[in-house]
């Protein structure tokens, strides 16, 4: 299973390192190699949260999340997106864009740090939303259980999620934004992030809505399955059942490359303290992608999410923590080091005690199996 599954990345890890030797030589390989650790690091959290989603999907979209995604995520997210910011920023075309990154690095490295602002804006807020939904809800199982049971009582207050996220994007726009970090120095960039703050929110209430507006319609339809396929068996007519959990895949996989994109911008803007070659950049990214999307395929494949229970909590504590660099980033440099370390430290907290709890829970069964058996 490990070669099916990773096996495509063990492959483009290999051509995309040796052609970047044979390309622009051994300092080359190096970046690339660099750049492919830190997306890993970086995106380890976007794994197990986008296990949770894409185990809710069959066979056919998880291929599709492993090859249209992929492009996505690698020529749309790691090298079409650097040049799209620049093209925004400094009002040139595409082509003029391409031509600064590779005429003029600096300049182009410059542009995209005078973009950072309203990426860091609209990436903060779309993942402060994920992990405001999440940690206000009230779950069967919690893992911080001090912390989410009065949050989850908080949660029942409607629309709780959304005024929470815009009072901490006006404290950004009040206090970081009026200093932002920029190529120049520091500048006030409240108006910007406000708006690319609500670009985000709105990104999120769109797209979030519609993908659990249709997987709700598929739990509803998986009640009454047995009946709707004879009735329609009877009639002469499709499944309906089909269709619509073809609509719901598609805004889930949708959600899906929203959420990677609001996850990839870390990593992209990160890389500019590596390298600003725009090639050697979506090549490294690219190559860690490619894991990422193998690794979130591996989880759904093992199960690992039911496994090992407060996994999907520890991702979406990292999910709020990266919420919080993004929006603090506005104003000051945080090292790509300590971003990484958050959401691994979070995530390995998580998967120790859920291997505490299942050994727990093993004890507990192992002692009421043997008690009948002494009396």
């Amino acid at each position: 299973m490990m070669l099916r599954i990773f096996g495509w990345s063990f492959a483009v890890t290999v051509a995309g390192l040796v052609f970047a030797a044979w390309q622009w030589g051994w300092e080359a390989f190096g970046i690339v190699l660099i750049l492919s650790i830190l997306e890993i690091s970086l995106s380890f959290d976007n794994a197990v949260v986008n296990a949770g989603i894409l185990k809710k999907m069959n066979a056919f979209w998880q291929r599709i999340f492993l090859t249209v995604g992929i492009l996505i995520a690698v020529f749309g997210m790691r090298l079409v997106f650097p040049v799209v910011i620049v093209a925004i920023s400094a009002r040139v075309g595409p082509v003029e864009a391409v031509r600064l990154a590779l005429d003029d690095p600096d300049r182009y490295q410059d542009l995209v740090t005078d973009a950072h602002p309203a990426i860091a804006a609209f990436g903060g807020m779309f993942l402060l939303m994920i992990f405001l939904d999440f940690i206000l809800e009230d779950r069967d199982i919690k893992w911080l259980t001090w912390l989410e049971r009065p949050l989850a009582r908080l949660g029942r207050i409607d629309m709780l999620s959304p005024c929470v996220a815009l009072v901490a994007l006006l404290a950004t726009a009040m206090t970081f934004a009026t200093h932002a970090h920029v190529s120049t120095g520091h500048a006030d960039k409240a108006a910007t992030v406000m708006l690319s703050g609500v670009a985000g929110l709105i990104t999120y209430l769109v797209v979030g809505g519609l993908s659990s507006h249709f997987e709700n319609k598929i739990e509803e339809k998986e009640e009454h399955e047995h009946e709707e396929e004879e009735k329609a068996r009877a009639e002469g007519k499709p499944v309906s059942a089909v269709a619509l959990a073809g609509k719901a895949a598609f805004f889930l996989f949708l959600y899906l490359e929203v959420l990677d994109a609001s996850f990839s911008f870390d990593g992209v803007i990160g890389a500019f303290a590596i390298t600003n070659h725009i090639f050697w950049m979506a090549l490294g990214l690219g190559i860690g992608a490619m894991y990422v999307r193998s690794l979130t395929v591996y989880l759904v494949r093992q199960g690992t999410l039911d496994d090992y229970v407060y996994l999907e909590h520890g991702a979406h504590y990292a999910i709020g923590a990266l919420a919080a660099i993004l929006l603090i980033t506005i104003q000051h440099q945080i090292s790509e080091i300590i971003t990484g370390l958050i959401g691994v430290v979070l995530i390995a907290a998580s998967f120790l005690a859920s291997v505490r709890r299942n050994r727990a829970l093993a004890t507990a069964e192992a002692e009421k199996t043997e008690v009948p058996s002494r009396t």
